[in-house]
């Protein structure tokens, strides 16, 4: 039996979820309806009544309700709603998740939908999926999909969009159920081969892959993730998990943007999940030469009088000062003296990036060495372990050094448990 679960506010879109609800039984899948509805009654029963949703959150439906606050009661519905899929999905009753809304809809349901692991089919029908949608999906893998209008009614237009995340979740679910066991999937990193993640940017691609490459033949799968904001905080939300047999952190161009203001951050904890979880993990310092911003015309004024290339039409970059290195040197080091399991640091003396390297427009002799002066100090006394390349980041050799260094580290480790 395949099963999608409904999240959605019954009491002002009832009468959507209802036409949702009868075209997934007859596309073949059985249905699960949750309530997160607040204020007004119910046009349709729920097999999760809004009074249950409140409950898995740790209050009572009548106590959000004499409060008052539709901001914190939305916020509560949305952490019991979190609670009832992944329930839903322990007990192997949710192949697939669907929800349409408007903002608080989509607050709702995505909050839920964040909850579930990868791979389960999460789509998510909304007003808002036209914009930034980085709030609503964070580093899952939510399919968002645009209303074109607001969610008021089955209209010519309503119908039609409808309709088709009807027969998109329906197919995903079924082939979701097909090859999950007992209703879950494989948990990730269980497989044959251990998982590696790594960290990349276009001006660290070669050493990355070298690096990549190596690990391969030694017998991992690596997932490499764009440091792109969003693949830091992936990588981060991953290792938290414990899937990762290691992390390879070879590029930490999101710290520089989140200590300069620029547009790529992962936010604060970014280089952080690893070392909490004990997790063996080679870092490097790939693309702290430079921080990026949007297109050229975007460029905020602080920034126009430095070191500007034009990367893409999109991503502008700004080296890095000497300051900027040393209070990113000891950021590094501040959060790797936290790691609880082992932890290697490796340098290439002569270049963080393709830009960085010798001969390149962002080779700073001076600047560099700000940082790696600043990472020594931090971690002096330290259990880290630092190693110099006369390299820069992109040579394959550093690449396959800091790989077989790695390799070496989980080795170790295997070998002590």
């Amino acid at each position: 039996m395949t099963n999608v679960v409904l999240v959605g506010t019954l009491d002002t879109k009832g009468v959507e979820y209802g036409w949702l609800r009868e075209r997934l039984l007859r596309a073949g899948v059985e249905v699960v309806l949750v309530d997160t509805g607040i204020m007004g009654e119910p046009r349709m029963p729920a097999d999760v009544p809004r009074e249950a949703v409140a409950r898995a959150a740790g209050t009572e439906l009548s106590e959000l309700r004499t409060a008052a606050d539709r901001g914190a009661a939305v916020a509560t519905m949305a952490q019991g709603a979190e609670a009832t899929l992944v329930r839903l999905h322990a007990e192997g009753r949710l192949h697939g998740a669907l929800a349409i809304g408007g903002s608080g809809g989509t607050s709702i349901a995505s909050r839920a939908m964040r909850a579930l692991p990868l791979g389960v089919p999460k789509l998510m029908v909304s007003s808002m999926a036209s914009g930034d949608v980085s709030l609503y999906v964070g580093s899952s893998d939510i399919t968002m999909m645009y209303s074109v209008v607001d969610i008021a009614g089955i209209n010519s237009i309503s119908a039609p969009v409808m309709a088709n995340a009807v027969e998109a979740i329906a197919g995903m679910a079924k082939a979701f159920a097909r090859s999950s066991l007992d209703g879950r999937p494989a948990r990730l990193g269980s497989g044959s081969r251990p998982l590696i993640a790594a960290s990349m940017a276009g001006v660290t691609t070669a050493g990355v892959d070298a690096a990549r490459e190596r690990l391969t033949d030694l017998g991992y799968e690596v997932l490499v993730f764009h440091v792109s904001g969003t693949g830091g905080r992936t990588l981060e939300t991953l290792a938290g998990q414990g899937i990762f047999a290691g992390v390879l952190d070879l590029t930490l161009s999101e710290i520089a943007d989140d200590l300069c203001g620029g547009v790529l951050t992962a936010g604060p904890d970014r280089l952080s999940a690893a070392g909490r979880a004990g997790i063996p993990q080679v870092v490097s310092l790939g693309a702290l030469d430079m921080v990026k911003f949007g297109p050229l015309e975007t460029l905020p004024e602080r920034a126009r009088y430095r070191r500007v290339r034009v990367h893409n039409p999109s991503i502008t970059v700004v080296r890095t000062t000497e300051s900027e290195c040393a209070e990113l040197g000891r950021r590094v080091a501040a959060k790797l003296r936290a790691s609880t399991g082992p932890t290697a640091v490796c340098i290439p003396l002569r270049g963080l990036s393709t830009l960085g390297a010798p001969g390149g427009p962002y080779h700073d002799p001076g600047a560099d060495g700000a940082l790696f002066s600043a990472l020594r100090d931090g971690l002096r006394g330290s259990a880290a372990q630092l190693y110099d390349y006369d390299t820069d980041i992109n040579d394959p050799a550093f690449g396959q050094a800091a790989a077989d260094r790695l390799h070496a580290m989980i080795g170790g480790l295997r070998a002590v448990a």
